[in-house]
Formats: C-alpha cells, sequence, structure tokens
C-alpha cells in the first residue's frame, strides 16, 4: 500500500508541475505549485520524516504560496517581456535547468541517504533535526537566511523603484 501511495503522490507531484509549465495563467500555476508542494510533502511522510512533510506543507504551501499570490495580484501580468530582455531570459532559463537536472542526478544517486546524519544516526525527528541544522549545517543555515534577506530587499527596491515611475 505504502509503494502505491507514494507512486501516486509523485504521479501527481509530477503531473501538477508538467500542468504549471505548460499552463499560461499565473493563478492556475500557483495553484499547481501548492498540489506539487502536498504532494511532496505526502511523500516526505511516506519516507518517515514527519517533520519535513508538515514544513513542507505549512511553509512552502502555505505561506510561500501565499506571497506569489500577492505578487501575481500585484504586478501587471499582461505586459510580458520585452523582446531584447527575452534573449536573456532563455539562456538564464537555459543554464538553471542544466544546474537544476545536475543536482536532479546528484540527489538521486543518494536516494534516501538525508534521513541519517553522518555517523548513521536519525534525524527525522525534530530534535535531531534540530540539533544537526544547529551543529553541523549551521553555515549553510546562516547563509540560506542571508540569501532570503537580500532576496527581500531586492524586492523592496524594485518594488519602489515601479512605485516612482
Amino acid at each position: 500500500m505504502a509503494h502505491f501511495l507514494f507512486f501516486l503522490l509523485a504521479i501527481v507531484c509530477v503531473g501538477a508541475v508538467v500542468g504549471m509549465i505548460f499552463s499560461r495563467n499565473q493563478a492556475y500555476n500557483a495553484l499547481l505549485l501548492v498540489l506539487a508542494f502536498a504532494a511532496l510533502g505526502g511523500i516526505f511522510g511516506l519516507l518517515s520524516a514527519p517533520f519535513i512533510a508538515v514544513v513542507q506543507i505549512i511553509i512552502y504551501a502555505g505561506a510561500i504560496m501565499v506571497l506569489f499570490i500577492f505578487v501575481i495580484m500585484m504586478i501587471n501580468l499582461r505586459e510580458g517581456i520585452p523582446p531584447e530582455k527575452k534573449k536573456w531570459t532563455i539562456y538564464l532559463s537555459a543554464v538553471l535547468a542544466f544546474i537544476l537536472i545536475v543536482e536532479l542526478i546528484l540527489a538521486a544517486r543518494g536516494s534516501f541517504q538525508a534521513l541519517t546524519g553522518p555517523g548513521g544516526e536519525e534525524i527525522a525527528s525534530p530534535k535531531a533535526l534540530g540539533k544537526l541544522l544547529f551543529t553541523e549545517y549551521l553555515y549553510p543555515f546562516e547563509i540560506t537566511s542571508i540569501l532570503i534577506i537580500a532576496a527581500l530587499v531586492g524586492a523592496i527596491i524594485l518594488v519602489k523603484k515601479k512605485e516612482e515611475e
């Protein structure tokens, strides 16, 4: 039964992402992304990682998607990308796609090893995950927080520039 549920959630997740790629409506894209996040949370739950599953659903499917919906409502989506910037975005998208595919291959090669720490101890519990996050992975955690703050500052600057125009 667990294998069936895993494959069902995987098909729902991949189907939602493929639907997002081919959909031209940004509101539908946001809803499909919520479906993909929820399915991914279910997959984490099946992999005996309840904390990550709950965080996936609450943080990503909840809070992050609310921000996406606000952004969709605030910007004018009818304008599109100017032709001079379109070529640049295509090249950037190709580079990012290549990087993500390489990451996916590397993650698939080490699949399901993320549930145990370097010493083989179980890290699926919130206590063990917190201990590992704030000891061995403290620098990546701090770098991620700095990147998120930089993205927020950049978004605020972009909104301010648009308001001035």
